[in-house]
């Protein structure tokens, strides 16, 4: 079940973020994420399985350049390769489509994560070293979406 994030969630987010730490996520990002949660969420979705938080990914807007990010995307590891992120990151498409005035979607991620958007259809535009963290390198990918 994929819902909106609230703030009630919270603590249970950041346990996910803190298991997928140092995996997929340098420490230092949790200062960024929860100031994320706080004071910068726009869309966030929470996917729950048994009540359970299992997995959560964001959106952002920039209406006046027509282009949405999506963000702070996190599995719980138990439920890795099992499409959690695969249906919340479609799920995703389909609301930027049906709710925003964006014609392009861009993720920003690392070059443990691309392959899976390169498998969504995103297509990578730019890689910066150890940008997140030492070795953690920013990925930048779009996908272009239609009305």
């Amino acid at each position: 079940m994929i819902k909106k994030y609230s703030k009630s969630d919270k603590q249970e987010v950041i346990k996910l973020l803190r298991l997928n730490t140092p995996k997929y996520f340098a420490p230092s990002e949790e200062k960024e994420f929860i100031k994320y949660l706080d004071h910068e969420t726009e869309d966030y979705f929470v996917v729950k399985e048994n009540s359970k938080i299992i997995g959560v990914g964001g959106i952002n807007y920039f209406p006046n350049k027509k282009i949405a990010t999506i963000c702070w995307d996190i599995v719980h590891p138990d439920y890795q390769n099992k499409k959690i992120g695969k249906n919340l990151t479609q799920h995703r498409i389909n609301y930027i489509q049906k709710n925003s005035n964006a014609k392009l979607i861009v993720v920003s991620t690392s070059q443990l994560a691309y392959k899976f958007y390169e498998k969504m259809g995103f297509e990578l535009k730019k890689i910066e070293k150890d940008y997140w963290a030492k070795g953690f390198d920013l990925y930048q990918m779009t996908i272009t979406i239609e009305k």
